[in-house]
């Protein structure tokens, strides 16, 4: 929940906008909450994963539809992690964009393979890579003195200003709460502890919706403190103009709290950021193949297919922070695709026995897809009709 597109998307809301959007970052967290306890309790309840079920449930014309969003998502998704890596290694060591994509590739392989040794390695890994994104922004959220008297207006009175703020607005709520991991999240629950009971299973649910308010919790505040060293750095203040590369001018963020070494630390957290989440991305993917059509395929070859779109965008030389933005609106726009089905599934007691959702839970669950399903067509007025 904090990968590159986390910081193009939040990092370009706070510059052209201040504080304006930080209510978005909220909301989209609070909507994360609910959306990834219902994927982990639909893997616990059924046995089952999101895309297994779709797989399964729906016409076989409905499915392979549904795959290819889910690939066409996947494939955004790589975009922004391989993307934001390049970036990284970019700033640490002057490396160019496309070899520096190139060797993400090749780490996120190794880093893929301590999956051999269990889970908890690789969780240790892309835990220790978070902890150091998080660590920075929430010292320089107390350094950086945001105004936040300005910050708890921005989310008592939300608004949006015009196609572009809706657009970041589109991406960050992308950005939160991505497609690909709710397939992910529904298939992680399924064999890490069996329940082998309905008290088991309901007594698993509880760790688990711990488990997703801590996350949510700490990448939400991570998020927002990036929002808001934007808006304090660049927002207003004249060091950006008109055409700058924001993901490259970035690590002016952390300048007050660490001096001569913000870029090296930004740096770094930016390639932390990309390494964890192109991990991700490889394990939804995976996930999604199989799920949807029943192929395994080699690991290798799944990930030299979905990163040859990053590749090639890194290789046109696209100006970085735009593309990362606009990969983040494509996660938007497939989030009901997967959304639905699992409000869907969820509320069958057939399926879910004992915990099947209440009423208030699948009306809470319908208005959050609702409420994303209008925002992408008031994104597409706005683009195509609006002034």
């Amino acid at each position: 929940y904090v990968d590159p597109g986390n910081f193009a998307t939040n990092i370009e809301a706070g510059a052209s906008y201040g504080y304006m959007l930080v209510w978005v970052v909220i909301a989209s967290n609070l909507m994360a909450v609910l959306v990834q306890s219902l994927s982990a309790k639909l893997g616990i309840a059924t046995g089952h994963n999101l895309a297994e079920l779709i797989g399964s449930e729906y016409p076989r014309p409905v499915v392979f539809a549904l795959w290819l969003l889910a690939e066409v998502v996947a494939m955004a998704t790589d975009l922004a992690e391989f993307l934001g890596a390049a970036v990284g290694l970019n700033l640490l060591f002057g490396i160019p964009l496309l070899p520096a994509g190139i060797l993400t590739g090749i780490v996120t392989f190794a880093i893929l393979g301590m999956q051999h040794y269990g889970f908890r390695p690789l969780e240790a890994v892309i835990t220790g890579f978070v902890g150091v994104i998080a660590g920075c922004y929430i010292v320089e959220l107390f350094l950086g003195k945001p105004d936040f008297g300005a910050t708890m207006d921005a989310i008592v009175r939300p608004q949006l200003s015009g196609t572009d703020s809706v657009l970041l607005a589109s991406g960050i709520l992308g950005a939160t709460v991505m497609p690909h991991v709710i397939y992910l999240h529904s298939a992680l629950t399924q064999d890490r502890i069996v329940a082998q009971n309905a008290e088991q299973r309901r007594r698993l649910f509880r760790f688990e919706l711990i488990d997703v308010f801590i996350a949510m919790g700490v990448a939400g505040f991570v998020n927002a403190a990036m929002l808001l060293m934007a808006a304090v750095t660049f927002h207003n203040t004249g060091l950006v103009s008109e055409g700058d590369d924001l993901i490259l001018r970035a690590y002016e963020t952390l300048t007050p709290l660490l001096g001569g070494s913000a870029s090296v630390i930004f740096g770094v957290s930016l390639l932390a950021a990309g390494l964890s989440s192109s991990t991700v991305g490889t394990m939804s993917g995976q996930v999604i193949m199989r799920g949807f059509l029943g192929w395994q395929v080699p690991l290798w070859f799944r990930r030299s297919i979905t990163m040859v779109p990053a590749l090639l965008v890194i290789a046109l030389g696209i100006e970085a922070t735009r593309t990362l933005v606009i990969s983040q609106v494509i996660l938007s726009f497939g989030i009901p695709f997967a959304l639905v089905p699992l409000v869907r599934f969820t509320q069958r007691r057939d399926l879910m026995g004992d915990m099947t959702n209440r009423l208030i839970t699948t009306i809470a669950a319908s208005i959050v897809a609702t409420l994303i399903i209008g925002l992408n067509l008031f994104l597409l007025y706005e683009t195509f009709f609006g002034s």
